[in-house]
């Protein structure tokens, strides 16, 4: 391990938002490991399944149980991962977009603010339309194509109103496991891809993906010793969905031929999609010293070098499902905490379709 990343413990305790969700599952996982019961992981009172030491129910949505929250626990720190990515609801919703990503983040800095708690408050590359030039520094204004981006733009407002020395974090796609086995991109792709279903993805949308790995360490050290502002927080390595979808296939050991690829023109209007989203993240390297992120996934042979490169791949890989938590939810070369999937806490009770559905 890099000596940068060797921190003295955040203020404790802390709290972690959003654990629904990747980074915010693998970032409790990753904590209770270090620090124990002096960390608590919320999710929304209706994720009831997600259970485990530590896990607390919570409508973030509602100022009173946030504040009652706040006085039982007197948390030292804020590591804020809430926040609903589903893009075509929140397009079809834009008052439960607001309520989820703008609303509940105004509840939690407030609380926060009422007791001096140091914070890291993340936002998403999708606050942004796409270019073809360059990769967005911190600098570029927000565009975004969809009511997601524009509600996280919102929600960054607002922690900077509410908190102006509050650290801002745009990550991008975390590569980890999820609870549900859906939330995130790996498991999204390879739940289609287990079942021989197709699979479409982009060609035109790129992203800077992020192992979760990489992100609590940093996630650890900016805790410890606070930078203020905002940052961008990708990854390394430039990848389109396609890309990304090509190589869970091979690592996967799937079916290539699962595998779709299209433009994002080709989609259709719902939702939209944003383009080339790529980050620079080179400002929060130079405030900390050192590149926090290792290149995803960690090996260049498994980098795709062209549309059809995952065929190839597949006859002399030789993936498993292994190889999918050894190589893409962890960072060989610094290997964390793979959390239990829902699928490992409940056995098969939600692995099948209710009766009657087909």
């Amino acid at each position: 391990m890099s000596p940068h990343l060797v921190s003295p413990p955040p203020p404790l305790p802390m709290l972690i938002t959003g654990i629904a969700g990747v980074p915010g599952y693998n970032a409790l996982h990753y904590f209770r490991s270090l620090y124990g019961d002096q960390v608590i992981g919320i999710r929304q009172p209706s994720m009831w399944p997600l259970i485990g030491e530590g896990v607390v129910a919570c409508d973030v949505e509602d100022a009173q149980q946030v504040d009652a929250l706040w006085e039982k626990y007197r948390f030292a720190s804020l590591l804020n991962c809430g926040g609903s990515c589903r893009l075509k609801s929140c397009e079809l919703d834009p008052a439960m977009a607001h309520r989820v990503n703008v609303t509940s983040t105004e509840n939690l800095i407030r609380a926060a603010v009422r007791y001096d708690a140091q914070i890291i408050h993340l936002s998403i590359d999708l606050v942004y339309a796409g270019r073809e030039d360059r990769a967005y520094r911190e600098h570029d204004p927000p565009d975004p194509v969809t009511v997601y981006g524009a509600k996280m733009v919102e929600a960054e407002q607002a922690v900077r109103r509410l908190r102006p020395d509050a650290c801002l974090l745009r990550i991008s796609l975390p590569m980890g496991i999820s609870f549900s086995g859906h939330a995130g991109a790996i498991d999204w792709i390879s739940s289609r891809f287990k079942q021989s279903k197709p699979a479409t993805l982009y060609i035109d949308e790129s992203r800077t993906p992020t192992y979760t790995d990489c992100m609590n360490r940093l996630f650890a050290r900016l805790l410890a010793r606070p930078i203020e502002g905002t940052f961008h927080a990708g990854g390394t390595r430039r990848l389109s969905l396609y890309q990304i979808a090509q190589i869970v296939s091979v690592v996967g050991g799937y079916d290539p031929d699962c595998l779709q690829g299209c433009p994002r023109v080709e989609a259709g209007p719902m939702p939209p999609r944003a383009g080339d989203v790529t980050m620079d993240s080179s400002k929060l390297a130079d405030a900390i010293g050192f590149e926090p992120f290792d290149p995803w996934p960690a090996d260049d042979e498994l980098v795709p070098t062209d549309p059809e490169w995952h065929y190839r791949m597949a006859k002399q890989f030789g993936g498993s499902e292994s190889a999918v938590h050894r190589l893409l939810y962890c960072n060989p070369n610094r290997p964390g905490i793979v959390p239990p999937s829902r699928d490992e806490l409940w056995g098969e009770r939600f692995s099948k379709e209710p009766s009657g559905k087909h």
